[in-house]
């Protein structure tokens, strides 16, 4: 594949060289295109020889080959890294200044931005209408990543890491041939739920919510109309996800139930990616609970098993309920044997079960998984990155989609 990589001038062009290394060894042809300020950070020649291709910034250099047109047009993708607030801000005016900036305004192919600037720069209502702008028609921006910053700041405005920026832009020409979701309405959950104890603390569990977002971006980019339940989902987390994701925040189990249930009155495929709570208090205090000297007893109740109510009670006829399980195992069974078990007791089309614990599934930026089947048959085993993994769980849904969709009497989708 041919890619072009631009860099903008920021600090943040020394993480583009890590970047271009993932996309070369991947096997992909990459162009970069930096801007003469991106220069300052990382000079021409660690480009040219970490690419094996000649680096220009001028639209008046290479003019026999009518570089300004011919880079974008032959390009297969288009990678902005760091997008700093002078290139979205000259890339939402249709500016042709320089050879990335006309290589944007040329090129028809996917087009991801990831941006980096001080957080100030970042939520600068310029900024966020340049954004706003950008992805309206079509580009697809990153929300930057929050942590340290140049100096001694820290907040919004980091660069995220090659690595979420290298699946992130493949993703879009990965799924930009196959649309297998459009015309299909799509509920997932994802995040951990909050019990209430008092009003200072709550029962919850690790989940970030990092697997359920990425399975609702997949789902987008695959053309489907997607609905995400979000239980205590960080906002850096949600970062990223395209644009028409319609996010329903929520905390409780409670509260979650009633949010998937409306918003799967008309979907085809519900996924229960959160980590929702297997029981709760039976009554949460009014006011912050005191040491009493001693131990405290408190009485938890079950929860409604939201997973196995979609199946025995489905909000509409011949829906696809995917469930998920993070297990441990323990002295009774391994991960697959306990996923085996639920996959039976819980009846969904499919379960996908991930290990977790030990630095393993929540919170991290990679996950594995195995996909059963109602009976506890593996139908498949995935690892890598979290978009990864959800196309690879996405790639056994669509099937059995169609498949219900096919049967007599299934209710009708959106039109294509």
């Amino acid at each position: 594949m041919r890619i072009v990589l631009g860099v903008a001038g920021g600090i943040a062009a020394y993480k583009a060289i890590l970047l271009l290394r993932l996309l070369r060894e991947q096997g992909h042809a990459v162009r970069v295109v930096p801007t003469r300020a991106s220069l300052e950070f990382v000079g021409r020649a660690t480009w040219e020889a970490l690419s094996g291709e000649p680096v220009t910034t001028d639209v008046f250099d290479d003019v026999d080959q009518v570089a300004h047109v011919a880079i974008g047009k032959s390009a297969d993708l288009v990678v902005v890294a760091p997008a700093t607030a002078d290139l979205l801000a000259r890339a939402a005016g249709g500016r042709a200044d320089d050879l990335l900036t006309a290589t944007l305004l040329v090129a028809r192919c996917p087009v991801l931005l990831a941006p980096a600037m001080h957080t100030e720069m970042w939520e600068h209502p310029a900024t966020t209408a340049n954004v706003a702008t950008l992805r309206a028609r079509g580009v697809h921006v990153l929300d930057p990543a929050v942590g340290r910053l140049t100096g001694h700041d820290s907040g919004a405005g980091r660069l995220p890491e090659p690595d979420d920026i290298a699946a992130a832009a493949l993703a879009l020409v990965a799924t930009g041939a196959r649309a297998d979701l459009a015309g299909r309405r799509v509920v997932v959950s994802a995040g951990g739920t909050r019990e209430p104890l008092d009003p200072v603390r709550f029962l919850g569990n690790r989940s970030t919510g990092r697997q359920g977002v990425a399975l609702a971006r997949a789902a987008a980019e695959r053309g489907a109309q997607v609905t995400l339940v979000a239980a205590s989902v960080a906002t850096d987390v949600l970062a990223g996800l395209p644009v028409g994701v319609d996010v329903v925040p929520v905390e409780t189990g409670a509260e979650l139930r009633t949010a998937v249930r409306t918003a799967a009155s008309d979907a085809d495929v519900v996924v229960m990616a959160a980590a929702v709570a297997d029981y709760r208090p039976q009554s949460a205090a009014d006011a912050k609970l005191k040491k009493s000297g001693g131990s405290t007893t408190l009485t938890l109740v079950e929860t409604v098993d939201v997973l196995r109510e979609l199946v025995t009670d489905p909000p509409r006829d011949g829906q696809v309920v995917v469930g998920f399980a993070a297990e441990t195992g323990d002295a009774d069974g391994d991960v697959l044997d306990h996923a085996r078990a639920k996959a039976r007791r819980k009846g969904a089309d499919l379960l996908v079960v991930n290990p977790v614990g030990a630095g393993r599934g929540f919170g991290t930026p990679t996950n594995e998984i195995t996909v059963l089947d109602r009976a506890g048959d593996v139908l498949a085993s995935a690892a890598g990155t979290k978009l990864e993994v959800a196309h690879t769980v996405w790639d056994l849904v669509v099937p059995v989609v169609d498949t219900r969709a096919a049967a007599p009497g299934h209710p009708a989708t959106l039109p294509a």
